[in-house]
């Protein structure tokens, strides 16, 4: 049996095999050090929740809503072990508590945004070897869910606030009508300058991609 279990504190029993399994699955410029996780997890508009199997952290998966926007982003979902469903268990856990975070804001969410590995520049990534973390299968299975490529070079600041510039993702849309073929660039910039006003050093490629976001109406959303 799994348990869907919220981390909001650094001092949560749970939180230190979290960012191990972090260390695990993700590139040193994708994870925020230990100590600076403090902040985050007592800001309660950021959801942080592990799933929890037999007394060990399994999976994780980080998410946030946005009311004025009405949109959510999903920070990152991860899985640490294969073959105990938790891809879904977080999946649905998630999608339940989004839903009532909107209706508590009053708002009708139009979308949810995520970043996701670009496979063909990414392989030197090997994901601590967990199977269901390999990039090709993370990225297909967004496309499962229904999200689509932002049509934009994309990068985005490092995490680990030395200012460079994260160049192997794509930045995704999962929209509520899934026969959209295009988002609001107006939207897009706003979100990402809040989303990452928490890193103070932008870089050079990350000024000139918002700079092209804010000059454009929209941007098209093509197959993931």
């Amino acid at each position: 049996m799994l348990i869907y279990h919220r981390i909001t504190s650094i001092e949560d029993q749970y939180f230190g095999s979290l960012h191990k399994l972090l260390q695990t699955i993700f590139p040193p410029e994708e994870v925020l050090a230990y100590e600076l996780w403090r902040e985050p997890l007592e800001d309660k508009g950021i959801h942080v929740y592990v799933a929890i199997h037999e007394g060990e952290v399994v999976g994780s998966t980080e998410y946030r809503y946005y009311p004025a926007l009405r949109v959510a982003m999903t920070d990152f979902t991860i899985i640490g072990k294969p073959s105990l469903g938790i891809g879904r268990f977080l999946l649905r856990n998630r999608e339940r508590d989004l839903l009532k975070l909107a209706e508590q804001s009053g708002t009708t969410p139009i979308g949810m945004f995520a970043e996701v590995y670009d496979p063909y520049r990414a392989e030197e990534h090997a994901f601590g070897g967990v199977s269901p973390m390999n990039p090709f299968v993370r990225r297909e299975v967004l496309s499962h869910i229904g999200y689509k490529r932002i049509d934009l070079a994309y990068v985005h600041p490092s995490w680990d606030h030395e200012g460079h510039a994260v160049a192997e993702l794509d930045l995704c849309f999962l929209p509520q009508n899934e026969d959209l073929d295009s988002i609001d660039a107006a939207l897009v910039a706003e979100f990402l300058n809040g989303y990452y006003s928490a890193l103070p050093n932008k870089p050079e490629q990350w000024v000139r991609m918002m700079e092209h976001i804010q000059a454009s109406e929209t941007l098209s959303l093509l197959p993931l």
